[in-house]
C-alpha cells in the first residue's frame, strides 16, 4: 500500500479550471487551499512533514481534466487527489480514480454521481446540489411562493439541479411552471428566458454556473415580465466575476453557499482563512470559494495528522472515516459512510448593490 517516506513531503495533486469559462471557480478555490497549506508549512506541516499541492489546469474541459489525473496516477508519487472542479470533470475522472484505490478528496461538485455509495475511497464534504436546492425551495415554500420556474444546464450538473427541484416541489406543494434548459456555450439561452419568462412563475430557481447564468439573467431582464422576477441560485452561480458581469441585473438574487460568509469575522473560521489568506499574499478578494478550498485543506490535514507519522493510503482512508464533528470553528464536518457528504451546513445570501454578497 502506498505510502509517503517519513521526512519528505506529502505530494498531493489537483485538476482544475485555472483558465477557460469556470476560471472564477477554479482559481479562488485553489489560492484557498494553498493559503491554508502555506500556513501549516510555515508551522511544520503535519507531524513534521511539509504538504505540496501540485495543481494543473484543465480549463474545465472533459478531456484534459482525464490526462491530468492519468498523468497524477502514472506518476507515483502523490498520495491523494484533491479537490477536483466541476461535476462533468469529476464524472469523467472517477472509474480510474477508483480502480487506482488513490483517495479522491473534496471534489468541487454538490452532484449525486460523485457520491457512489460503497466507495471508500471517495470524499464529499459540500453540501449537494439537492441540500441547496431543498433549502431554496423551503425557503420559497416559507415566504408563500407558489409557482416556480426551474432553468437549468444542460449537463450532468444542471439535471442533477432539475431531479432535485422535481422531489423538493413536490414535497413543499409548488407548481412548476416550466422548465428550460441552457447550454454551456449559452446558445440558447434567450429562448430559455422567453420560455420562463411566458409561463408567470413568481420566482425562478436557476441551476447555472459562470457563463450561461450571465446570458439567461440578461436575457430574462431585457423582457418586460422577466424585469422584476426574484431569482433564486446555487453556490455556484455566486463567483465574483460571474456576478460583476451580471451587474444590476443580478441586485435581490438569493444564493444558497456551503461555508460561512467569508466576510463573516463574528465566525471564527473566517477569522483563520482571513489571516491565512492575507499572508499568503492573495491579491484576490476573499469568496465563498476562497473559503471553501481553505476549509478542504485543513480538513485534509486534520486526517493526515491522526492517519500517523508514516502514513498509508489505507491509514488516511480509516482516518477519515473516523473522523466525527470535527469543529472547524462555527464549520463542522463529520464522515459517515451512510451520507453522501461531510458537511450539510447551507445558509442564503443574497446580492446586494455592486454585487457583493450579504447575509
Amino acid at each position: 500500500m502506498h505510502a509517503a517516506d517519513d521526512t519528505g513531503p506529502i505530494k498531493i495533486a489537483q485538476s482544475t479550471a485555472l483558465t477557460g469559462p469556470l476560471t472564477d471557480l477554479g482559481f479562488p478555490l485553489h489560492q484557498g487551499a494553498k493559503a491554508y497549506f502555506a500556513s501549516l508549512n510555515a508551522k511544520g506541516g503535519v507531524n513534521g512533514r511539509p504538504i505540496e499541492l501540485t495543481v494543473a489546469d484543465d480549463g474545465y474541459d472533459v478531456r484534459r481534466a482525464t490526462t491530468n489525473v492519468k498523468s497524477f496516477l502514472g506518476d507515483g508519487s502523490y498520495f491523494a487527489i484533491f479537490n477536483c472542479l466541476g461535476t462533468p470533470m469529476v464524472e469523467a475522472m472517477l472509474p480510474s480514480v477508483i480502480e487506482a484505490g488513490i483517495p479522491f478528496f473534496a471534489p468541487l461538485t454538490g452532484a449525486l454521481l460523485a457520491r457512489p455509495k460503497g466507495v471508500r475511497t471517495v470524499f464529499n464534504i459540500r453540501a449537494s446540489y439537492a441540500d441547496e436546492t431543498e433549502s431554496l425551495l423551503r425557503h420559497l415554500a416559507t415566504i408563500g411562493i407558489k409557482r416556480v420556474a426551474i432553468v437549468h444546464q444542460n449537463n450532468s450538473f444542471g439535471k442533477d439541479v432539475a431531479t432535485a427541484a422535481k422531489q423538493f416541489t413536490g414535497q413543499f406543494k409548488l407548481t412548476e411552471t416550466a422548465i428550460a434548459t441552457v447550454e454551456n456555450d449559452s446558445s440558447d439561452a434567450q429562448a430559455a428566458a422567453t420560455k420562463i419568462a411566458d409561463s408567470n412563475p413568481e420566482a425562478v430557481l436557476l441551476g447555472l454556473a459562470g457563463k450561461p447564468t450571465v446570458a439567461f439573467v440578461k436575457a430574462l431582464r431585457q423582457q418586460q415580465k422577466g424585469k422584476g422576477m426574484p431569482l433564486y441560485a446555487l453556490s455556484v452561480m455566486g463567483a465574483a466575476a460571474t456576478l460583476k458581469a451580471m451587474g444590476d441585473d443580478a441586485t435581490g438574487m438569493t444564493v444558497s453557499q456551503i461555508v460561512p460568509l467569508p466576510g463573516n469575522v463574528t465566525v471564527p473560521l473566517v477569522r483563520d482563512f482571513q489571516q491565512a489568506w492575507k499572508a499568503s499574499g492573495a491579491t484576490l478578494e476573499p469568496s465563498h470559494l476562497a473559503l471553501e478550498g481553505y476549509v478542504n485543506a485543513r480538513v485534509f490535514a486534520e486526517i493526515m495528522r491522526r492517519a500517523g507519522r508514516n502514513p498509508t493510503r489505507a491509514a488516511f482512508i480509516e482516518a477519515a472515516w473516523a473522523l466525527k464533528r470535527y469543529d472547524l470553528g462555527g464549520f463542522e464536518v463529520s464522515f459517515n459512510e451512510g451520507a453522501p457528504n461531510a458537511s450539510r451546513f447551507v445558509e442564503l445570501t443574497m446580492v446586494g448593490a455592486g454585487g457583493r454578497l450579504i447575509r
